[in-house]
């Protein structure tokens, strides 16, 4: 079965390396948000999603507001985060694993393997 992965992230370059990324080396089909507001639009309506890709760092909402309000969503609350992120610092991390989030990739990560890290922080 193809997985289907949201990727939401202001930068237009980023979401379209992760793209080419989850499409041509892993074969899943990956959806394109460049805001929260459209992400959480594409959470509910590109269903079922297999996971999210989320940045922290947008402009209006940013990552912790999108989870926020995936997780309240009943539609939205089961599926698999993995966040996207510049900020490594030891309180980040611990605010990351207080989230719950299904992993962390950070930036700037390698365009070839990225793909590679969603599979083992999911387990697919």
């Amino acid at each position: 079965m193809i997985k289907r992965v949201l990727i939401v992230d202001d930068e237009k370059d980023i979401r379209r390396v992760i793209q080419v990324s989850l499409e041509k080396f892993a074969g899943w089909k990956a959806f394109l948000a460049e805001s929260g507001e459209e992400g959480l639009l594409k959470a509910k309506t590109e269903q079922p999603l297999d996971a999210i890709l989320l940045d922290v760092s947008m402009p209006d909402m940013d990552g912790f507001q999108v989870y926020d309000r995936l997780r309240s969503d009943v539609t939205t609350q089961s599926i698999p985060v993995i966040l996207l992120t510049a900020k490594v610092l030891p309180s980040d991390r611990q605010r990351f694993a207080k989230m719950r989030v299904a992993g962390v990739i950070t930036k700037p990560f390698d365009p070839m393997t990225v793909w590679n890290q969603v599979n083992a922080i999911l387990g697919w």
